[in-house]
């Protein structure tokens, strides 16, 4: 295996594992509110705060890993978040009860945080050109599956041992990975000068954790004590107002941890703003379609991951022959109508009864959300990266990365407001019409803002995309 092969399939296995845990866990949600029953956090709100503890950290500290990856290499920061990852996995795969289970998955999201932007990064470095764009296609095709796939693995692994086998089995995907990150050079790593004047945001850092923590939970724990509790309107006035002083802070601070420049940059800032609508609708409709299909449709979690299987199928087939396609065509057409089309498999859910008949009610509308988002994952990532200059790879993407975490958690934090106080049919077709409205708004944003500005005409009269270097 050559280096560059090597680069890829590490910074794919280091991102696939951080990926599927978003999703692996979503499976096991019922079987842990049924056994976790004792303790301050238990039913739907242990549910909410399995998935968003997990996410608070990973979103906040996103962007600071992004610096760290610069800073201090993006192999080492790779290597001490895989380390990290295998432990706090064993720690939820322990959890005794439901505050230490979230507890321990605040603390995964720490470490999963360290994977993602120096996965990416380390493909900036060493690919370029079309080689760079069919690389991104390949992470962005396993890395998406990773969060439709999980569903089916929770599921199997539920049904045939228990909940806490999600996060054991973690442990297999990261000795793997450290294995294979020992045959990469560190100089084969980085970018030549990255980040040797940088320094660490650590104010932005804990402003942006603190404000996330504070009106997340807010969110969530409203539906208990309602929005008159100072403990409810409190935080969220905390959390909000460090949020506020985090945006403050970043266009005044000598080294932020989110650029404001990056901003200036068309595609970015407008491909930032269709992720937050794309992936907040990813998240909040895998979250509440697992939970209906069990909960009301009398799924086995197997049969639930099962029922999400087209997806997967769908990114693996055409995710790299979109983002190829994006290289030949430009991405705007791709990120417009790929959302389009998931929110039109949205709408086509809306035929679910409770019975949740899989052939006719639950397939058709999964299957098009599958061919929306094989068209959208790989140009969008492409558009976003390529306009990035590659000494930006690392905070570049940890910047996109953050985006589509605080996006699913803070929509997820609204599933109670949405759905009610449980999720029965009518809540469920609620949150439908939600994800479906966030898909049209991302293709919306998409159509406006972005510019196929690296598409040129060559020799046989073709087009391909320029990534920026």
């Amino acid at each position: 295996m050559t280096v560059p092969q090597r680069v890829l399939v590490v910074a794919i296995l280091a991102s696939f594992v951080s990926f599927l845990d978003g999703s692996v866990v979503n499976v096991a949600l019922p079987a842990i509110s049924d056994e976790l029953t004792t303790g301050p956090v238990t039913g739907l709100a242990l549910q909410q705060w399995v998935v968003d503890a997990y996410m608070i950290t990973l979103g906040a500290l996103i962007l600071l890993a992004g610096s760290l990856s610069d800073v201090h290499g993006r192999r080492r920061i790779m290597g001490i978040g895989l380390v990290g990852f295998a432990v706090t996995s064993v720690a939820c795969a322990v959890a005794p009860d439901g505050l230490f289970l979230v507890v321990a998955r605040a603390l995964q999201g720490v470490a999963g945080a360290l994977l993602v932007p120096s996965s990416l990064a380390m493909i900036i470095s060493t690919f370029d050109g079309e080689r760079q764009g069919r690389a991104i296609g390949s992470w962005t095709a396993w890395t998406s599956t990773a969060s439709i796939i999980g569903p089916l693995l929770g599921g199997v692994l539920v049904d045939a041992f228990s909940w806490r086998w999600v996060f054991w089995i973690n442990v297999v995907p990261v000795a793997v990975t450290l294995w294979l990150l020992r045959g990469i050079p560190s100089a084969a790593a980085e970018e030549e000068g990255a980040g040797a004047a940088r320094r660490i945001d650590v104010r932005g850092a804990v402003l942006a954790a603190v404000g996330l923590a504070g009106t997340v939970f807010a969110l969530i724990e409203q539906g208990r004590y309602g929005w008159a509790s100072p403990l409810v309107w409190g935080t969220f006035a905390g959390g909000a107002l460090c949020l506020v002083a985090f945006v403050l802070w970043e266009r005044r601070a000598p080294d932020p941890m989110l650029p404001p420049r990056l901003f200036t940059v068309r595609n970015f800032a407008w491909g930032n703003l269709a992720t937050a609508a794309i992936y907040g609708a990813l998240y909040f409709g895998g979250f509440v379609v697992t939970l209906f299909l069990q909960q009301v449709g009398g799924y086995s979690a197997t049969a639930a991951g099962l029922a999400q299987i087209p997806i997967t199928l769908l990114l693996l087939a055409l995710s790299t022959r979109f983002g190829a396609l994006a290289g030949r065509y430009g991405p705007r057409i791709f990120m417009t109508l790929g959302p389009l089309v998931g929110g039109a498999g949205y709408l086509l859910l809306l035929t679910t009864t409770e019975e949740a008949v899989y052939l006719t009610q639950v397939l058709p509308g999964l299957t098009l959300f599958g061919l929306g988002l094989a068209m959208t994952v790989a140009p969008l990532t492409s558009a976003i990266l390529g306009s990035i200059p590659a000494t930006d790879a690392g905070i570049g993407s940890a910047v996109n990365n953050a985006v589509s975490r605080v996006a699913g958690l803070v929509v997820i934090a609204f599933a109670g407001v949405i759905a009610g106080g449980a999720l029965d049919l009518d809540g469920f077709h609620r949150s439908l019409l939600v994800t479906a409205a966030l898909l049209v708004l991302g293709g919306v944003l998409s159509w406006v803002g972005i510019r196929n500005e690296h598409v040129r005409d060559d020799a046989s009269g073709a087009t391909e995309a320029q990534a920026a270097t």
